[in-house]
């Protein structure tokens, strides 16, 4: 392939699930596009979620983030069904349009309120509009990561041409 490769890292300390585990049928039939889930990792109470990758943060609700990098959105969801949970348990650190680093603080949440309100508290990372094909060098399902470790890369293709 050809083009730049984008590094998408954990947000945050877990185990790394497939998205077809997760449960909504947005993630786990990557209908937004395709990339991992992270699990928590057991008895963690609240988590600081990180960018997963250097660009401006272009979207930023309580219970999920968008940063924008070259190309590519990337979508960090905080746990499952989340929204419902209308900011409680969620602080956020960052600002729409902030420029952010790899690791910089965006949003603080908590997994025993997710898990109290009976919400997954399973972290959808995901490319928006990319499909499993577009993804290289993917984590494996069950491999413990620490934030900032790679889950997966992208390349960026829009400098190709297609020949048709």
């Amino acid at each position: 392939m050809t083009g730049e490769s984008l590094q998408i890292c954990s947000p945050i300390p877990g185990r790394v699930v497939g998205l077809s585990q997760v449960p909504d049928l947005v993630f786990s039939g990557m209908i937004v596009g395709a990339g991992v889930a992270v699990k928590p990792n057991p008895g963690a109470t609240e988590i600081t979620a990180v960018s997963p990758v250097s660009g401006r943060l272009i979207k930023l609700f309580p219970h999920a983030f968008m940063v924008s990098s070259g190309e590519q959105i990337v979508l960090v969801h905080l746990g499952v069904d989340t929204v419902k949970m209308r900011g409680e348990g969620f602080t956020c650190h960052a600002a729409e349009n902030e420029k952010l680093n790899v690791g910089d603080p965006v949003t603080t949440f908590s997994v025993t309120q997710i898990e109290k309100a009976k919400h997954s508290s399973l972290c959808p990372v995901v490319v928006l509009d990319s499909t499993p094909e577009d993804l290289e060098n993917l984590t494996s399902e069950g491999t413990q990561v620490d934030m900032g470790d790679l889950l997966f890369e992208i390349f960026d293709l829009s400098s190709d041409t297609s020949s048709e």
